[in-house]
């Protein structure tokens, strides 16, 4: 299985440098990022993990939550972007975790 960016040219860099291989860069006003996350999705049985900023996250909106209830597999992760975290983003990985061992996590 593979890991997938879906991020702007910035962060894509980033990972690249971090070893992700394969990222998908939507255009900056983020048109097409829908078409993209359709791609994604229909290559999902090869996948493992998707890494995908706040942003463009929130731009998708309803397809991306309506794909998370309905698969487990690849893993949809959001990330913040070079502008950082957004203060009203839920953090969905500890959802997942919550959600797995029954209890919240806590940062300090």
């Amino acid at each position: 299985m593979k890991i997938i960016a879906f991020c702007d040219k910035d962060t894509a860099v980033g990972l690249r440098l971090a070893g992700v291989t394969d990222t998908r860069i939507p255009q900056e006003d983020l048109t097409d990022a829908v078409n993209l996350w359709n791609s994604i999705e229909e290559e999902s049985q090869d996948i493992g993990l998707v890494l995908i900023t706040e942003e463009i996250a929130e731009h998708i909106g309803q397809p991306l939550n309506e794909y998370r209830l309905r698969n487990t597999i690849p893993i949809v992760i959001e990330i913040p972007d070079k502008k950082g975290k957004k203060k009203d983003h839920i953090d969905y990985v500890s959802y997942l975790i919550k959600k797995a061992v029954g209890m919240e996590i806590k940062k300090e």
